[in-house]
């Protein structure tokens, strides 16, 4: 039977050689029996087991046998009869749910220029009126969707989402009181979150947020020159000296009482250095954690990225990175979020089908109670698949999660980065190609370059303070074989 190397990535650091496997997600530590098998069977021809490994001398022979059987475990050489990348079929029953994201309101006291919900790349029906909140009825009916479909999941989470989240505070206390009540009822227990630009943080919504230890989330894009030149009220006034204040009054409320308050940074041409908008909003601000997006748009937009800044955008994630790999080193946590997330996903072998939750274990519901797959799809009437009142359509879900399968995007079948992408953000596939099923081409470089940085830092932590990684999860998952012994 004739065996070939399996797309993965090899890569060097601190001197061991690596390889990270596109099949199963393993990262694998590679002595010199391990390296030269896997080699060798990323030739054209393959080798042929076991006449191959019969043909060995004697003083080799076992340990060839044993790292070649350790590479087919870890998904790294496959069999020519192992069938090539497929979806999965869908259990007979619904996958549970644990997460459901309540858009209470789809209005906004700012006006973003970059805003995928208001601005040109809106998915819904502009000449359709829809109600602009929630009501407590309708957060309700979600709520005990969320609770009736948890299956025997314990820990379940509503987010809150809008527009501007707090502008429907009177629906978020009341979704709050209701799914504490409902978690007592049954056992199980839950977490809220929010996503805010602080415009409305006062004194009496920060004290509710800590008493329910609210995950918040806050989108500010930088210092002022860089939050300003998108996130302005309608009159076109920034909004960034309002609520700096009111920002520092929520993290200093949260700090040792609450959860973590990160902050969202929206990435724009023009933005300014990634490692200067971090250090302003970390060390200076105060914020635990930051993360980046690229902003979600139609490359015709005046502020989409094009390509060179998005050679900027990595050059300053890298920045950050050997920031964060100096700090894990010597035990130290570090607020970049998005190598934190990254890093996480390699250590417990994460292996995507999907590129998120969206439709899975997670449901955008609108104001009006409409279902959809995430929040960015909350009133695009091609995406609804129910209604909280008469719950999910499965087969709308089944559909959606069958064309959004790693397996059915034929670019993704020979990218190592597929464990950690699964082709990319739905929402941002239907904005550039009207297809929420496509995987993100225009993004494939830039992905694969983001995913082998994460793996050259993961490799030298693990190398440097292999304790560091224990707060990913109790045990390792980084595999490393040498001719004598195999630790996992």
């Amino acid at each position: 039977m004739i065996y070939r190397a399996a797309i993965h990535r090899t890569f060097e650091a601190g001197g061991q050689t690596f390889a990270y496997s596109a099949a199963s997600g393993a990262v694998v530590a590679l002595d010199e029996t391990s390296q030269a098998v896997l080699q060798r069977c990323a030739t054209a021809d393959g080798v042929d087991h076991p006449r191959w490994l019969d043909s060995a001398p004697d003083e080799t022979r076992l340990t060839q046998r044993e790292a070649f059987e350790e590479l087919v475990g870890m998904g790294l050489v496959r069999s020519e009869f192992e069938p090539a990348l497929t979806a999965d079929p869908l259990p007979e029953s619904a996958f549970p749910l644990q997460t459901v994201v309540l858009n209470v309101t789809n209005k906004c006291n700012l006006s973003c220029s970059y805003c995928y919900e208001f601005g040109e790349d809106r998915l819904s029906d502009a000449t359709r009126a829809r109600a602009p909140r929630m009501s407590e009825e309708t957060a309700r009916a979600s709520l005990d969707m969320l609770f009736e479909k948890s299956g025997r999941l314990r820990d379940l989470t509503v987010t809150f989402f809008g527009g501007e989240t707090l502008l429907n505070l009177d629906t978020i206390r009341a979704s709050v009181d209701y799914a504490e009540q409902r978690a007592r009822e049954t056992g199980k227990r839950v977490s809220f979150a929010l996503t805010t630009n602080a415009t409305l943080l006062d004194e009496a919504t920060i004290a509710f947020l800590v008493e329910h230890r609210f995950g918040v989330n806050i989108s500010i894009d930088g210092a002022q020159g860089d939050h300003d030149r998108h996130r302005t009220f309608k009159s076109g006034k920034g909004s960034y000296s309002v609520v700096l204040p009111r920002i520092r009054a929520l993290l200093a409320a949260m700090r040792g009482r609450g959860r973590p308050v990160g902050a969202r940074v929206t990435l724009t041409r023009g933005m300014a250095d990634i490692a200067e908008t971090y250090r302003h909003l970390h060390d200076e601000v105060g914020f635990e954690s930051v993360g980046f997006a690229p902003v979600t748009s139609s490359s015709e937009r005046d502020f989409a990225l094009p390509a060179e800044e998005m050679d900027r955008l990595l050059r300053g994630f890298t920045a950050l990175a050997e920031e964060y790999v100096a700090a894990a080193t010597q035990d130290r946590q570090h607020g970049f979020s998005n190598l934190h997330d990254l890093l996480g996903e390699l250590h417990r072998g994460v292996s995507k089908a999907h590129p998120c939750g969206a439709a899975l274990g997670l449901v955008g519901v609108s104001t009006e109670g409409q279902i959809s797959p995430c929040h960015r799809f909350v009133e695009s009437d091609a995406h609804v698949m129910g209604d909280v009142k008469t719950g999910i359509d499965e087969k709308l879900r089944a559909e959606f999660l069958h064309a959004g399968h790693v397996a059915q995007k034929i670019p993704c079948h020979s990218c190592f980065a597929r464990p950690h992408c699964a082709g990319g953000c739905y929402h941002e596939a239907h904005v550039r190609y009207g297809d929420a099923g496509s995987p993100n081409l225009h993004a494939c470089d830039w992905i694969r370059a983001w995913t082998a940085l994460g793996l050259d830092c993961y490799a030298r932590i693990w190398l440097a303070n292999p304790g560091y990684l224990d707060r990913f999860e109790e045990r390792p998952k980084l595999a490393v074989r040498s001719s004598s012994e195999t630790q996992a």
